[in-house]
């Protein structure tokens, strides 16, 4: 798996831009604001439509005195060369396509190109909200498993629905009737998530727990598990089997939801709890102990990856190397031997001799040298 070459016209400060890469490592170097962590945001968003910063939708993707923006990559997947485009417009829905063709959702995409992001962000995955967790979960699984990236999105359709009924209805009682037809599909969306989700969890915990126990040489041990409504006990059966639990759950918080006007019910509350030596990490691990499972899950989601498909993802390491000391970075040097890998940093010094590759020095959203 590799990015070949990137074209962006209107993305982000990119006002023209195209480059070609290394197939293992490039580094892009540049001071602060000068479209470094954008390079990477174009990419990542090639691999689900989806950008890893939270924006609330395309237009935020597009330079300011621009109406449309374009993200064009050839990459090498699945043995064989692709070319992956993606047309956003501050009028028109966005248009994606895979070498010409179409796609009919950004659930399409999944597959064809596979990265994994760790940015500074992903440090807090221990201490942060559940929602960092979760991201943590949806950019792989949006990756890997097509249908979870389908049921992703309607869940997400039907959520946003919902959360208007429960705002408006007092003005408008008739769209309470509504209101149950919309759980039930919920339900039904939210089981298969919940599935995914925790047969997956149980993976990322085995790989992890290998991965922290030679950064810490067997003195400590890494468990991540997963938690979702009270009512699931065992979340890794068959959505079929989740769907009675999700409802009783459901039925129980319906009185307080209609109360707050708020959806308290379902797999966008859920959480991972992460622990070492068997205590929650997130109240008990030390800064140092926090960052160290940080890493360990990142490279373990690496890991999933190749297990998965049998070539490595695209690393993108957006300045997360400058956040971490000689040892742990040496540690993630270490493990990134193999693979195509992109760094960003204002500096190059802090690992100078460690990796060679190709620099490409970005200034204002462009190369000013090679």
């Amino acid at each position: 798996m590799q990015v070949n070459s990137l074209y962006l016209d209107g993305f982000r400060n990119y006002e023209s831009f195209c480059a070609e890469f290394s197939d293992r490592v490039n580094i892009i170097v540049g001071n602060n604001a000068q479209g470094k962590t954008n390079l990477l945001e174009a990419l990542f968003f090639l691999t689900s439509g989806r950008s890893f910063r939270g924006v609330k939708g395309d237009r935020d993707l597009i330079a300011f005195h621009r109406d449309e923006a374009e993200i064009q990559a050839r990459v090498y997947s699945r043995g064989r060369e692709q070319t992956l485009q993606a047309h956003l417009s501050r009028a028109r829905r966005r248009r994606l396509y895979a070498n010409d063709v179409k796609l009919r959702t950004a659930a399409d995409l999944s597959g064809r190109l596979t990265a994994v992001l760790f940015c500074p962000d992903d440090l807090e995955i221990i201490r942060g909200g559940p929602a960092l967790r979760r991201r943590l979960l949806d950019h792989t699984l949006c990756q890997l498993r097509p249908r979870y990236a389908q049921a992703l999105q309607e869940y997400t359709r039907l959520l946003e629905h919902k959360a208007r009924i429960l705002r408006d209805y007092r003005e408008k009682p008739s769209l309470l009737s509504t209101l149950e037809d919309f759980n039930e599909r919920l339900i039904e969306t939210g089981a298969e998530i919940i599935s995914v989700r925790a047969a997956y969890t149980a993976l990322l915990s085995r790989i992890a727990a290998r991965v922290h126990g030679e950064f810490s040489s067997g003195a400590e041990e890494l468990a991540v598990t997963y938690k979702t409504v009270k009512t699931i006990e065992n979340p890794q059966q068959k959505p079929a089997a989740l769907i009675p639990f999700l409802r009783q759950h459901q039925e129980s918080h319906l009185r307080a939801e209609l109360e707050t006007g708020q959806c308290l019910s379902g797999p966008h509350k859920d959480d991972l709890e992460i622990l070492i030596n068997g205590l929650p990490a997130r109240t008990f691990a030390s800064q140092g102990q926090a960052r160290t499972a940080a890493l360990s899950i990142k490279l373990a989601e690496r890991e999933i990856h190749f297990e998965d498909r049998w070539e490595y993802p695209v690393l993108l390491l957006d300045d997360v190397l400058s956040e971490l000391d000689e040892r742990r970075r040496n540690f993630v040097l270490n493990h990134i031997g193999l693979g195509q890998v992109f760094i960003t940093c204002c500096s190059t010094a802090d690992f100078a001799g460690a990796l060679e590759g190709r620099v490409l020095r970005i200034e204002a959203g462009r190369i000013v040298e090679n």
